[in-house]
């Protein structure tokens, strides 16, 4: 009985020190990393606005993440994200028996890094990254899209492909994918 007293006091020692973490939640940073700038990512698509839509994601999702003070700024920061919008494109990928075009594939590329700022070493990088979403829109039959209905729906698909992007951005970056 004693053994396994002393097996189960062993185990019940030696668990948590065994690597387990939830998921979405450690980080692989050093530690004097608690300070992250994120200054605006620059857009090189045709697509207005869509960097700042973007940082105000990655700030948010860093700063959901709890340990880190997020600033507007690499100046004053342990650690910098900086990234560029290098494309979007819209394609129609389904369409009504009129021939129009009624469901899209919307796509962004983008470049992405992650540098120590003391020692200007780049911690994470991905200069391809890409994200999808396709969306469907809503026509009546024989009636011509109008402007304002595709980009409300395109702005949604870019909700949700931004909300991807920041999640993915920051959970590479913290826990060194």
């Amino acid at each position: 009985m004693k053994k396994i007293l002393l097996s189960l006091l062993f185990v019940g020692l030696a668990a948590p020190g065994c690597g387990y973490a939830l998921a979405g939640r450690g980080s692989f940073l050093p530690a004097y990393i608690n300070v992250v700038g994120i200054p605006p990512l620059v857009n090189n698509s045709a697509f207005f606005q869509v960097e700042q839509i973007l940082t105000e994601k990655i700030r948010t999702e860093f700063i959901g993440r709890g340990r880190y003070t997020v600033i507007p700024v690499p100046e004053g920061a342990d650690a910098v994200v900086t990234g560029t919008v290098t494309s979007i494109s819209v394609q129609p990928i389904g369409f009504t028996e009129q021939q129009l075009a009624s469901r899209y594939q919307f796509t962004l590329t983008m470049n992405v890094q992650f540098t120590d700022a003391r020692t200007n070493q780049v911690l994470w990088s991905n200069s391809a990254l890409t994200f999808r979403e396709e969306y469907e829109l809503s026509t009546r039959s024989n009636v011509a899209l109008e402007g304002a209905t595709f980009l409300s729906q395109e702005r949604s698909s870019f909700d949700r492909i931004a909300d991807d992007v920041a999640r993915t951005v920051v959970t590479a970056i913290l826990e060194a994918f």
